[in-house]
């Protein structure tokens, strides 16, 4: 069993392209790896016990990082946020973006018009970092970052982790630490936090957790998604409220945090002898329009789901047929960078 790094973030939107072409412009997402779209038959537990259609695109950055699952209802209208969520409101609030230059990339949002939240400054470890709203209400963090997979040029890479809010953190940590694998504790305090006070219920206390793996990324594409980050916030002096209350996964929001996995059977196991059994299982190899896999739900002690996907197969060169069978390649080596650079040649230009 092997967890090789955060695959991809699934976004609820209520518009797959004009939120893809938003996100090709401003963070570089312009290299789909699939764009399918089909009804959502496993998904009935979060979906009212309905089985709903759905268009959605992965998509990711090649400068390095995880993808964007970009998910849109068809079956129905995606249900907006009910209320606007706070710092600890329990669920995935804010996604992570990497950036090579945090100043001028600040200033290129400023010039361009984006919502920016506040002004550049630093979190409790000194890095550099801002807050940004898209179209759809959705929060992004651009942080610096020192890792990349190519140098492509662009203003940020793709997301290396994400912000989630927690009832209990004495809870949350083990969960993300022992199981996920986020084990190297960064930073715990408990205080109002300057460099959040432009989002969202920043202006209360909060108990403020930093993780990372102390492992460097592996399996198949750890090059590419590189190390990653998760930021646990605990409410301290009001009961958070779940983002996704009354709503279905799909609607508007972060709806889950995909892990890249080899060895799901054995996964299983391990989360089910933590207490998290899986709630979804696809069983066996899931297509998902070019690509296929398998993958797996599970739900973190709040219910924030937690995606697996262990990946089968792969577009290289759509165009002409190409694609790479990863069932039959060892997890532990890497895929050589230049399978990953070709899938640049199916990259959509605006």
């Amino acid at each position: 069993m092997m967890i090789g790094g955060i695959q991809q973030i699934g976004l609820g939107v209520e518009n797959v392209e004009s939120s893809w072409r938003w996100y090709r412009k401003y963070f570089g997402m312009d290299v789909p790896i699939f764009q399918d779209e089909a009804e959502a038959p496993l998904m009935t537990g979060y979906t009212g016990s309905k089985v709903h259609s759905r268009n959605a695109v992965l998509a990711v950055n090649l400068s390095g990082g995880s993808g964007f699952e970009i998910w849109q209802f068809t079956s129905r209208k995606t249900a907006p946020f009910s209320f606007e969520p706070q710092l600890g409101d329990l669920g995935i609030h804010i996604v992570k973006m990497k950036s090579r230059d945090i100043a001028s990339c600040y200033a290129h949002f400023e010039k361009s018009g984006v919502e920016l939240l506040g002004g550049l400054n630093q979190n409790p470890r000194g890095m550099y970092h801002f807050y940004l709203k898209d179209p759809n209400g959705l929060i992004f963090e651009v942080c610096e970052h020192d890792q990349w997979f190519s140098n492509r040029r662009g203003c940020t890479g793709g997301p290396f982790g994400c912000v989630i809010g927690v009832a209990d953190m004495e809870k949350a940590i083990p969960f993300y630490g022992d199981l996920l694998g986020y084990d190297r504790l960064l930073f715990d305090g408990t205080d109002i936090f300057e460099d959040m006070a432009s989002v969202p219920g920043g202006e209360e206390k909060i108990r403020r957790v930093i993780m990372e793996p102390s492992t460097p990324p592996l399996g198949v594409f750890g090059a590419i998604f590189g190390k990653s980050r998760i930021e646990l916030i605990e409410c301290k002096d009001r009961k958070p409220r779940k983002i996704f209350q009354d709503r279905y996964w799909g609607d508007a929001g972060f709806i889950h945090l995909c892990f890249d996995v080899y060895g799901m059977d054995a996964l299983k196991e391990t989360c089910a002898s933590f207490g998290h059994p899986f709630t979804v299982d696809s069983g066996d190899s899931f297509d998902m329009g070019e690509a296929a896999g398998r993958f797996s739900y599970i739900e973190d002690p709040d219910g924030t789901l937690i995606e697996f996907v262990e990946t089968h197969r792969i577009p290289i060169v759509k165009s002409i047929g190409w694609f790479l069978n990863i069932k039959k390649r060892n997890p532990k080596v890497p895929l050589p960078d230049v399978f990953l650079k070709l899938l640049a040649l199916g990259r959509v230009r605006d």
